[in-house]
């Protein structure tokens, strides 16, 4: 490979959050971190470049957004997606979650009706919650060792909602939505006049052979009743750019949220904002070919060494990311016994499955984005905790 993966950066000291919340919330230093979702992979040495090159220039003020910016967005959705997009249609927002937020807040009232679908992201909940709209749970179905939409209960609970929030792909479930799947939700969601917002932050983490698809180009209904959130953060590990971007195809739609931002001056991003997104879409095709392959090889070395050690363990094998759903639920443990036997036992920090929703109990997620023999090492904790049960 052109690209190092198996470069083990130290991160003490840079303020992570993934180490740094450790004895937080798990009262101890010495566990394998495996939790956040960002990589342990250096940052593509473009984006870092573009950086530097700024930097020589001593004076950080005010930041325009250049052509070459909307440019670089437009030219990427193109040639990934085979989505047409307009300069007017790309709206800056400083991160998913501000940007969801910030569009609903926008678009919505408090006590409006939003749908979601666990176990799903938890900030959706949050930011729902939180923004005082009320929350809806559409649970997805567990089918063949995979998820699948609940379509006849998405149906009747959908009505009376004003917004529909879509991980597409699936986060923790590693899903890639089938066409069927997104066209029947576009027709549901504008028969009942619901707007949709769909997150599809890893959709460029798609492995092949799957394909991501994004919602706005399933039919015309769905682009003109959707949101797209979209951002490079997650696929070249640059999330503490906090740089994403909505993409709004309904004219009405656009001018209300812009509206909003404006108003707020929520818009404006930083020196470093749309540089990077701009080095990463630009100059970032063999790099992220090459972080999928590693990427697919840990997935393919967790997959294989927890058949052999820990077959309690199950592997659901993500079709999109670098987020692995661990289903636990043969070892027949409480979610609490469950989170203690892998932080005290197998002295590792992954995501709570229940906190993506009740529905995720039973499970944990764990996060392969890391040089192999970090990934090893936590295997061989786990298989030594998992012999001594």
């Amino acid at each position: 490979m052109k690209y190092n993966f198996d470069q083990v950066i130290d991160r003490n000291g840079t303020d992570a959050v993934k180490l740094d919340g450790l004895k937080e919330l798990w009262g101890r230093t010495d566990l394998i971190p495996l939790w956040v979702a960002d990589m342990d992979f250096a940052t593509a040495p473009f984006i870092l470049d573009a950086i530097k090159k700024r930097c020589e220039n001593p004076i950080m003020g005010y930041t325009s957004k250049p052509d070459s910016y909307f440019q670089s967005i437009i030219n990427w959705v193109k040639m990934r997606y085979e989505l047409d997009v307009e300069k007017e249609m790309i709206q800056f927002v400083p991160g998913i979650v501000p940007g969801i937020g910030m569009a609903m807040n926008a678009l919505t009232e408090k006590g409006d009706k939003v749908l979601v679908q666990p176990p799903v992201y938890h900030p959706f909940m949050w930011v729902t919650e939180r923004n005082d709209r009320t929350l809806i749970l559409n649970p997805l179905k567990w089918e063949n060792g995979m998820y699948r939409m609940d379509m006849d209960a998405f149906r009747e609970l959908i009505k009376g909602c004003k917004l529909f929030i879509l991980c597409n792909p699936h986060n923790p479930g590693g899903v890639v939505w089938k066409e069927e799947e997104l066209r029947e939700i576009a027709e549901i969601c504008d028969k009942e006049g619901v707007l949709v917002f769909s997150d599809e932050i890893h959709a460029d983490l798609t492995l092949p052979p799957h394909r991501h698809r994004p919602f706005a180009t399933i039919s015309e209904k769905a682009r003109m009743n959707s949101i797209t959130f979209m951002s490079p953060s997650k696929a070249f590990n640059m999330p503490g750019m906090t740089a994403s971007h909505a993409l709004i195809f309904n004219p009405a739609l656009r001018q209300r949220f812009r509206k909003f931002m404006e108003a707020c001056e929520l818009d404006l991003g930083h020196a470093f904002a749309f540089l990077s997104v701009e080095a990463a879409y630009s100059h970032g095709t063999e790099w992220l070919d090459q972080c999928l392959a590693y990427i697919q090889g840990n997935i393919d070395y967790v997959d294989a060494f927890l058949k052999e050690h820990a077959p309690k363990i199950k592997v659901v094998r993500p079709q999109a990311s670098y987020l692995i759903w661990l289903d636990c639920r043969e070892m027949e443990m409480s979610q609490e016994a469950l989170n203690k036997f892998f932080v005290d036992k197998a002295h590792l920090a992954l995501n709570d499955g229940a906190m993506f929703g009740l529905v995720g109990t039973g499970f944990m997620r764990l996060n392969v984005a890391s040089p192999r023999c970090v990934i090893e090492k936590a295997m061989s904790q786990l298989a030594e905790a998992y012999e001594n049960l």
